[in-house]
């Protein structure tokens, strides 16, 4: 992780972790804008950022399939981020992000009363977050819906369309119906993603061989540069700390 770029992490509570991945922040202390490479990790994001063009914002980020060049971290910011996972879509947005594949859109400043103020304690504003997303959440889940996703993020990814579709009792077309309409893109899109992020996990420890569902080597090798526009070798090695999600893994 670049000296200048600090980066710390809290886990939800057990009541959201089918819904929020993560809390996360980031902080450029640095008086110079950092460019990184930012790398699809299947997430929906939304942040809170500060910076001294703009005292206030807050994004949503919807899912990234592919590598987006010169992510910037402008100089003496501050950024407060909650990671999503797909049920969050519909069960705590209640609307679809299918629009925002590849790109991001600027909220209401007051958005779920979230104000400049919460960026003064992480900690604090987590666990504001997590009541406000508490008292959105739909109490009553599709158990369809529950089990897929549990299977999904169990298995990163690694079951066919098909296998899914049996386990949980819903048909591959009305997956893929759901899928296209909140989020964007197909189940197996998605599960490539997934298992894309976890083989990540494995590249930052200098692991450059598949660990994940892959039929061999070549395949993801293949994979891993269709999706990040590397190799697994290049993002290992990680010049400059460019790729930041990587930055992040490795600092764990």
């Amino acid at each position: 992780m670049q000296e200048n770029l600090e980066y710390r992490s809290i886990q939800p509570n057990p009541s959201l972790s089918d819904f929020v991945d993560s809390f996360w922040c980031m902080k450029n202390k640095s008086n110079k804008t950092l460019e990184t490479i930012g790398l699809p990790d299947g997430r929906i994001d939304l942040s809170l950022i500060q910076t001294n063009e703009k005292p206030f914002e807050i994004r949503l980020l919807g899912l990234g399939t592919k590598q987006y060049e010169k992510g910037i971290i402008p100089a003496n910011s501050l950024t407060f981020v909650i990671s999503f996972k797909l049920p969050a879509v519909e069960y705590v947005f209640h609307e679809s992000v299918a629009s925002l594949i590849n790109s991001g859109k600027t909220l209401e400043n007051d958005f779920w009363n979230f104000n400049k103020s919460d960026l003064e304690d992480f900690e604090l504003f987590c666990k504001k977050a997590s009541l406000k997303i508490q008292a959105l959440l739909l109490k009553e889940t599709d158990l369809r819906k529950q089990k897929l996703f549990s299977l999904i993020y169990k298995t990163n990814g690694a079951l066919t369309v098909k296998a899914f579709s049996e386990k949980s009792g819903w048909s591959s077309r009305q997956i893929n119906r759901y899928f296209q309409h909140y989020f964007g893109i197909s189940l197996k899109e998605y599960s490539s993603i997934l298992r894309f992020r976890a083989s990540l996990e494995h590249i930052a420890k200098g692991k450059l061989f598949p660990e994940e569902n892959f039929s061999d080597q070549t395949h993801f090798i293949k994979e891993v540069k269709k999706i990040s526009g590397s190799l697994p070798k290049e993002l290992f090695q990680n010049k400059n700390d460019r790729f930041i999600l990587l930055s992040a893994l490795s600092s764990k």
